[in-house]
């Protein structure tokens, strides 16, 4: 058998421990993370604050600890409803083929030319914000990348032995996709669902930056990033240290897409 590869170890690892400060939030952040307190405006960092306040005084670790919980919310649920979505579309598309594939790619052909963030951008400003309606936006135009996958495996899966056997049996087409499809279709998607929540968690922070995602006073990344952007040269501190939040966790995500991916040909 053999070992995962160490990017897949690294990935899990940097993942599992921000997923540890999630849970240990309360007890690991030293400040509540939405007191103001007008007495330590824009302090930097020491040993009162380790990553300095913020301009209405608030602690910026305890922000960044509280933080890391609306990343995984965000990054985690937000690929959910796409990745059910594109895989049904995907698998009955690329299994059925004919006039039900050419219908699902149609689909797929009108939203293709847009630029992903635009769409949901758009989506977003016209059902307004937060991130209910950015896990909507996300439904409605992300299950393109795993429709698109889905479909490709099959394709392939349909014309193999154990396919064709189970049609002989007599076996529902319901029943082959969920017991024989699905399960070997699951693996490209899986690695690209782990690359997928790294977007979404950035985009997640590049509406909290244009303000249409979680309101303030929310300890959320691009909240902090877009308040620290007005006092960037002289308290780097405040957008510093939620961004290098960000590059951490995704690319820990990243880590783990990439070796899945070299696991999956190895064992192949």
């Amino acid at each position: 058998m053999r070992r995962a590869p160490a990017l897949l170890v690294a990935g899990i690892a940097i993942v599992a421990a921000w997923g540890l400060v999630a849970l240990a939030a309360p007890f690991l952040a030293t400040h509540d993370p939405i007191a103001i307190n007008f007495e330590a405006l824009l302090q930097p960092p020491g040993d009162a604050n380790y990553f300095g306040t913020d301009n209405t005084g608030r602690d910026v670790f305890s922000r960044v600890v509280y933080g890391t919980r609306y990343a995984l919310y965000i990054g985690l649920l937000g690929v959910l409803a796409p990745m059910a979505i594109g895989m049904t579309i995907g698998l009955v598309a690329g299994y059925f083929g004919g006039w039900v594939d050419a219908l699902a790619m149609r689909l797929v052909d009108v939203a293709v030319p847009f630029p992903f963030f635009v769409l949901v951008l758009a989506i977003v400003a016209v059902l307004g914000p937060g991130i209910e309606n950015y896990f909507i936006a996300l439904a409605l135009v992300g299950w393109i990348g795993y429709a698109r996958l889905a479909r490709a495996e099959a394709l392939v899966l349909r014309q193999s032995e154990f396919v064709l056997a189970a049609r002989t049996m007599g076996f529902s087409h319901p029943y082959i996709l969920a017991r024989h499809v699905l399960p070997n279709a699951l693996s490209p998607v899986v690695v690209y669902m782990m690359t997928d929540i790294t977007l979404v968690i950035l985009f997640g922070a590049a509406l909290g930056f244009l303000g249409m995602g979680a309101p303030p006073p929310t300890p959320e990344w691009g909240i902090m990033i877009a308040e620290g952007s007005f006092y960037i040269s002289t308290a780097w501190w405040i957008a510093f240290f939620p961004g290098l939040a960000m590059v951490m966790i995704g690319v820990g995500f990243a880590l783990i897409g990439d070796g899945l991916a070299r696991w999956l040909r190895l064992r192949a």
